[in-house]
């Protein structure tokens, strides 16, 4: 099933994987205000939506996204009320992402840059076919990327995160992999094929064991050692006592598969 919003997202499901797909090519899917609203409007679906169990977010087009749109910046450029709530927006979504029940893979073909880069370093997996670039270019035109850097700093080393924002240089898809931008680069005829293997293989997991894990994985991260483990034992001792739990336990050991119910 396909459905569009505001002709900006387009959003369709087929068995448990439901790929978003920024639909607006000719401003290079770039992150104005009215597609922030409509890619908060699709997760919000999509955090109640049981049938999905893994989303993909493509881009129509050679480029992924291109960031804020600075055309719609400039004709706000003396309103620090509509700046504000444009990177609020943004920072709302990019937390959607993170916060959403399913696991989210990055389908990333052409340039992503600034917010564009920092929707790829917010979803939980990301591939890129090797003609990919990545960005964070701010400093090139007098604009810090300072809400992308929350993103891009939880991936990658300090290190590499304040080169590229320093730098605002691209640099290629081998070595946005290479500093833990993105888990695989692919060439760009089986990068649709990489990524629905790995949608279907996460999609074969028990949603409700994937809901659990994928929350624990990022408070835990922001947790001290001690805390961490604490949280992850009780996380894991609830886990255990799920009807997912004792069917899979079960299957593994009748060494049949297992009949997820999803709770």
């Amino acid at each position: 099933m396909t459905q569009a919003t505001g002709n900006l997202v387009r959003q369709r499901t087929e068995n448990g994987i439901t790929t978003v797909t920024l639909s607006h090519p000719e401003r290079r899917n770039s992150l104005s205000m009215a597609m922030l609203e409509a890619l908060s409007d699709v997760f919000t679906a999509i955090e109640h939506d049981s049938e999905t169990r893994v989303v993909v977010l493509a881009a129509e087009g050679h480029v992924f996204c291109a960031g804020h749109d600075l055309r719609e910046m400039r004709s706000q450029v003396d309103s620090h009320e509509f700046q504000l709530a444009l990177f609020q927006q943004c920072s709302k979504v990019m937390q959607q992402v993170v916060n959403l029940p399913q696991p989210v893979i990055a389908r990333v073909a052409g340039v992503a840059t600034a917010a564009g880069c920092q929707l790829v370093a917010s979803c939980d997996l990301a591939v890129a076919e090797q003609g990919a670039r990545f960005a964070t270019p701010g400093v090139n035109i007098g604009l810090f990327c300072s809400t992308p850097m929350v993103a891009l700093t939880r991936n990658v080393s300090r290190k590499h995160a304040m080169e590229m924002l320093l730098t605002g240089e691209m640099i290629d898809a081998p070595r946005a992999e290479a500093i833990g931008l993105v888990n695989r680069v692919v060439a760009a005829d089986v990068l649709d094929e990489t990524v629905y293997r790995m949608a279907a293989t996460i999609a074969s997991k028990s949603g409700h064991t994937l809901k659990i894990g994928k929350s624990a994985f990022y408070r835990q991260l922001e947790m001290p050692l001690s805390d961490a483990y604490e949280y992850t034992a009780e996380v894991m001792a609830a886990n255990a006592c799920t009807d997912d739990a004792r069917e899979g336990i079960s299957a593994f050991l009748e060494k049949r598969v297992p009949d997820w119910k999803h709770r």
